[in-house]
């Protein structure tokens, strides 16, 4: 349906290539170079649609959208922006902008969002008139095209209850980005609850996020409240997802069905009311051809998928996010550096496994280490050697021994509640988490044997008999 179109933005080339595709489609479009000849035309009742750009002559696109929507609140306005970042893309939808396009865009993607927008329906957006904080406060630096659709996605999801997936390689910052998602969002007022699923034992998932009844299993003193119940009205941050176990994704994907959970033990089923979102830096299809994910939870949690480039694809970023990292050291008491212009170059030409936490690491240790005020490109490559990322793939030979490793996964467990307590009843759940893979081994070792396996553990039989049904473990085949 042919529309009326104003368009401003003060690069000629632009406005004729706009104007030119949008006409050979029947719309008429009035183009001009600065913003006041667009409100003008606005307040005088002209046009059924607007696109402008965000620096102009006379006024910013963006200050010009409150004056648009108070006037006219049905009259959608598309936002186009060559200085592309964060703040740019949510003040635009917070000021009731119908879509923003970062520039460079591709015009076919233009075309399509003008025919939706004259197509839809015309009514009113909301507008959020609280004031964004300043650039330099934002939590998400970067201005590369790989961030832009990033941030486009983010600011649309900031009005939405969506669930999103987020996926991305360790260290782009996935929590971040969940938390942003949160901060600027319809439950920005609520609690952000995150769980790190890869740190929590296998045993205790469920009661972590569902809670449980006093006596629901020996150590349960008391009802505990699980995640769902603290980030209730809020946002559940689930990271890791890909390390859920199978029966722990079954009981997850009946809460996202139902609305409602019950906890451990209880039979009264509770009500939520969480926004889901959740990351990983596996592949969840080859997890799910492995028989490790289940497909229809897949489905259900990636609702809006976001992916998070690394930072080999976002190169262009590195030297903002250097000062951003070198300003934050110097807050925190580091004497003030800079990088000569090799070694800058040597940064960008680096692989980055480890992203932008390795360039944060990188960052912490030169403040650290070196008192010079210029860095040169021989310091950055004796760091890079010092710090490289150990590959994903790679397993360690710790010899730490089992106390060791025990220790270090508890520590995890515990950081992994973010000043948090767990559930009541953490011992006897960890001394089971440890029981089961002691006596599972030692069937397994004896064959199925039980006199042998009672013997070479120490306990009486009758003891390990019932240590077997109280776990639930798989007698071997063959036992005898």
């Amino acid at each position: 349906m042919p529309a009326r179109i104003l368009l401003a933005d003060d690069d000629r080339s632009i406005r004729t290539v706009i104007g030119r595709a949008l006409s050979q489609l029947g719309h008429h479009v009035r183009s001009t170079s600065n913003a006041e000849d667009l409100w003008t035309w606005v307040a005088k009742g002209d046009g059924d649609l607007v696109i402008t750009d965000v620096v102009m002559p006379g006024e910013s696109g963006l200050d010009l959208i409150l004056r648009i929507k108070k006037a006219r609140p049905n009259l959608p306005v598309i936002v186009m922006s060559a200085k592309t970042t964060f703040l740019t893309a949510i003040e635009a939808n917070q000021r009731g902008a119908y879509e923003y396009l970062p520039k460079p865009f591709d015009l076919n993607e233009l075309i399509q969002i003008v025919n939706q927008a004259v197509a839809e329906p015309k009514t009113s957006v909301a507008v959020n008139k609280h004031p964004v904080d300043s650039e330099d406060d934002l939590p998400l630096i970067g201005r590369s095209p790989a961030m832009q659709n990033v941030y486009r996605i983010l600011a649309r999801l900031t009005n939405t209850d969506l669930t999103v997936l987020i996926s991305g390689e360790s260290g782009t910052g996935k929590e971040l980005f969940a938390r942003t998602l949160h901060d600027y969002g319809k439950r920005q007022g609520a609690v952000f609850v995150p769980v790190n699923m890869a740190a929590i034992p296998r045993d205790l998932i469920e009661s972590e996020l569902f809670g449980h009844e006093k006596g629901a299993f020996t150590g349960a003193i008391s009802r505990s409240v699980g995640r769902f119940q603290q980030a209730n009205g809020g946002t559940l941050f689930l990271d890791e997802i890909g390390d859920m176990p199978l029966e722990a994704q079954t009981r997850l994907l009946r809460v996202l069905q139902e609305g409602e959970y019950t906890r451990v033990g209880g039979e009264t089923p509770s009500r939520t009311n969480v926004r889901i979102i959740s990351a990983t830096h596996q592949n969840l299809q080859e997890l799910i051809q492995d028989g490790l994910f289940r497909q229809d939870l897949f489905y259900r949690l990636n609702v809006v998928p976001l992916r998070l480039p690394p930072l080999r694809e976002r190169i262009e970023d590195i030297p903002l996010l250097l000062r951003y990292f070198f300003k934050r050291a110097a807050q925190e008491g580091n004497s003030p550096k800079t990088l000569d212009i090799s070694a800058t170059e040597k940064l960008e030409s680096y692989d980055w496994p480890g992203n932008v936490r390795e360039l944060e690491n990188l960052v912490r240790r030169i403040t650290a280490l070196y008192t010079e005020e210029l860095i040169s490109a021989d310091i950055v490559e004796t760091e890079l050697s010092n710090g490289l990322e150990k590959p994903q793939n790679v397993v360690s030979h710790s010899k730490e021994g089992l106390t060791g490793s025990l220790n270090k996964h508890l520590k995890n467990y515990f950081l992994a509640h973010k000043g948090s307590l767990p559930a009541t009843g953490l011992y006897e759940r960890i001394i089971q988490e440890v029981e089961r893979p002691l006596i599972n081994q030692t069937l397994i070792a004896t064959r199925g044997n039980q006199i042998k396996a009672a013997e070479l553990l120490g306990i009486n039989r009758n003891t390990l008999r019932k240590k077997i049904k109280l776990l639930d473990i798989q007698i071997p085949r063959g036992s005898r």
